[in-house]
């Protein structure tokens, strides 16, 4: 079939969407889970599969299950576990709880049946026992105090959320009331379980208490873990190293340093050494996360601070114990690496790309990877090479025009390299002149590149007729520290000077259409559209779009990570408002002019919506051409499929409303999803 589609909307929420891989003890086959949603049902389900990495077809797992995800296989290779949301019995789950099946199918059991749910987990070398982490009331003792407390908790009349916490919301939920993450243990075969931390005052993280925040020793008999020992808990405070002896319940501290944020521990098969990730804030807040190694008889070292790149979670040991494997990005790729703890040298084992996750079983290596040429994938390594295991999407993406991506780079702020990726239209011709639209990344430490994104996609975009620039800002990951580290303290200098220079770069480019050129940028880079608005004059973009944007510093302190804010400003907004106000776009709205669509969600507490409500009501205050699609159910994303439809269609409208070559046809070309009946 030749390839002739255009690359829309619609097939953007037809793409199946692959989860991190989990394979076997023989590592014959992985197991995933693949959500599959639905623009016309508004809704996604997922399931898990199986793969075999030896070759053979893909074998639907599990079929009853709306949100079948995280699957891990056990190390007995008998049983498959997964946390679902499931009707089994005459009783529906409430909250997500852990489910076990046999990995040639049947019916799924339900392991759990708390009332507060199952966050993460991970099996016990037993093959028997599970660690998992429940939301507790701490000063409660038992199952059953537990349920009572439950039970009261939604029974209760009133809303209010009442604390005296400092963190008490992260990203777009509340922290759960009066509870904290426990580590609770499962006999399998009984379903009886024990919490870990009970009548003590140790928790794990209540950010993110994932399964990176523990790990479980190859005997079974104690467990490792991250933790504040700061008696308010705080987003910003440096954790320690912690370990609790499974049968006795006895903890004690493993690894504290001043300054040192120590987490995601990880045992060495043989149990002689743990690798975990340190980062040494006590120099400075923007710090990499670097590979830490700690030993038996309590000596640790920094293994990977001669290595200019951030290494991210989840660690994991190579077979032979002699490395430690994991992800870390490099100049727009994040590429898989094994990294020699003798000789302290990093060596790529995939090459991204985007590689998002990975396991290793029997001496089998399975990634998931995407580009910007095709979501996730997965793949076993036979060598140096990747080779498919599956092939979920291709018959739809086969007849798909995309456009061909490439790395670009010219001189920015400070006169250093700085990296811009392009997508081009399908059938680019160079003879033609197109528009240009800036994609700028948020974070500001992350970056755009080989990836394939969902919410942010170039290739749709591109699809449009423009040509997508993607500039990885000083302030980027994946350039060294330096560059990072460059912006702190005075945002918004540095990174305009590149963004202008690209747009510099692009100019001159006999295929840009000077007329034409826009800019649109999610969190911190809604911040940078805003920012642009009042330091680069009208004319020279024709439109910008801001989701989710940063616009006043000292209304921001509403956010949930307020306690960084000195750290990446330079001062308290009460001690030296002027050195905020300088960083913050609203002082200087009276030079603000250039049309913008302002996008924002009301569930979004890392950048609360009053910030983009301020800034189209001062654009509009001011005479500006604006427009507002504000979503009172979605976070710092949207992650809806048809308010996603409708994210894209006023994004496109708006971009043509303001480009000369397409004003008028505008939103006759480009419609919002229609509202379905009933």
């Amino acid at each position: 079939m030749a390839t002739s589609k255009t690359f829309s909307i619609e097939a953007l929420w037809a793409i199946e969407r692959l989860g991190a891989p989990s394979l076997s003890p023989d590592g014959a086959q992985a197991v995933a889970s693949l959500t599959s949603p639905s623009l016309e049902k508004d809704n996604s389900q997922s399931s898990l599969w199986l793969l075999s990495t030896l070759g053979g077809e893909p074998r639907r797992l599990t079929q009853s299950g709306d949100k079948d995800g995280s699957p891990r296989w056990s190390p007995l290779g008998d049983q498959i576990a997964f946390i679902a949301r499931r009707e089994q019995d005459g009783v529906r789950d409430d909250s997500p709880q852990l489910y076990l099946i046999a990995p040639d199918g049947g019916e799924a059991r339900r392991a759990t049946s708390l009332p507060m749910g199952v966050e993460a987990f991970k099996w016990f070398p037993d093959g028997r026992h599970i660690a998992f982490v429940a939301w507790v009331w701490p000063q409660l003792k038992g199952a059953a105090a537990q349920a009572r407390a439950w039970a009261a908790h939604q029974a209760r009349k009133t809303s209010g959320y009442v604390t005296s916490e400092a963190l008490y919301r992260f990203w777009d939920h509340h922290v759960p009331m009066d509870r904290v993450p426990h580590l609770h243990v499962l006999d399998t075969r009984s379903g009886k379980f024990r919490d870990l931390f009970e009548g003590t005052d140790w928790e794990l993280s209540r950010s993110e208490p994932d399964a990176d925040c523990f790990d479980i020793s190859p005997d079974g008999r104690r467990i490792v873990f991250a933790f504040d020992p700061a008696a308010e808990k705080r987003l910003d405070h440096c954790f320690a190293l912690a370990e609790v002896e499974v049968r006795s319940r006895q903890v004690r501290t493993l690894l504290q340093e001043d300054g040192w944020h120590l987490h995601a521990p990880v045992y060495s098969h043989a149990g002689h050494h743990l690798a975990f990730l340190a980062c040494h804030r006590g120099l400075r807040h923007t710090m990499p996360d670097q590979l830490g190694v700690l030993d038996t008889h309590g000596n640790w070292a920094v293994l990977s601070e001669d290595w200019d790149r951030e290494v991210q979670a989840p660690l994991r040991w190579d077979e032979d114990d002699l490395g430690v494997l994991f992800c870390a990005e490099d100049e727009g790729r994040r590429h898989l690496w094994r990294f020699d703890v003798k000789t302290c040298a990093a060596f790529t084992q995939f090459e991204g790309g985007h590689a998002a996750a990975f396991d290793l079983q029997a001496g089998t290596l399975v990634v998931l990877h995407d580009s910007a040429q095709h979501p996730p994938r997965l793949s076993v390594m036979e060598g140096e090479t990747p080779l498919r295991i599956e092939t979920f999407n291709d018959a739809l993406l086969k007849p798909l025009r995309l456009g061909r991506v490439e790395p670009v780079s010219f001189k920015g702020a400070q006169d250093d390299e700085v990296q811009m990726w392009l997508t081009y239209p399908p059938g680019f011709d160079a003879k033609r002149r197109r528009p240009v639209l800036h994609l700028i990344h948020g974070g500001p430490h992350s970056a755009f590149g080989d990836m394939w994104h969902f919410r942010w996609n170039a290739q749709l975009l591109a699809a449009q007729g423009y040509v997508v620039a993607c500039v990885n800002y000083h302030g980027s990951s994946g350039y060294g520290q330096a560059f990072k580290d460059a912006i702190t303290q005075r945002w918004g200098e540095l990174e305009l000077q590149d963004i202008e220079a690209a747009t510099d770069w692009l100019l001159k480019k006999p295929w840009v259409a000077r007329d034409r050129v826009f800019a649109g940028g999610g969190s911190f880079g809604g911040y940078l559209v805003a920012w642009m608005n009042g330091h680069v004059k009208a004319g020279r973009y024709q439109a910008y779009v801001c989701h989710a944007g940063c616009y006043d510093w000292q209304a921001m302190f509403a956010d949930d990570a307020y306690t960084w804010h000195a750290k990446e400003l330079g001062a308290w907004y009460w001690d030296d408002p002027a050195r905020v106000a300088a960083q913050s776009p609203h002082a200087f709205a009276h030079r603000m002019e250039t049309p913008t669509l302002v996008i924002h969600g009301a569930q979004d507490y890392r950048v609360p919506d009053a910030q983009g409500l301020a800034y189209y009501n001062t654009l509009k205050a001011r005479g500006v051409d604006a427009r507002l699609l504000w979503f009172p159910d979605e976070n710092h994303w949207v992650l809806k499929p048809q308010n996603s439809q409708l994210w894209y269609a006023e994004f496109l409208a708006w971009l043509a409303t303001h480009d000369p070559a397409r004003r008028g046809a505008a939103r006759k070309t480009v419609r919002a999803p229609a509202r379905r009946r009933g």
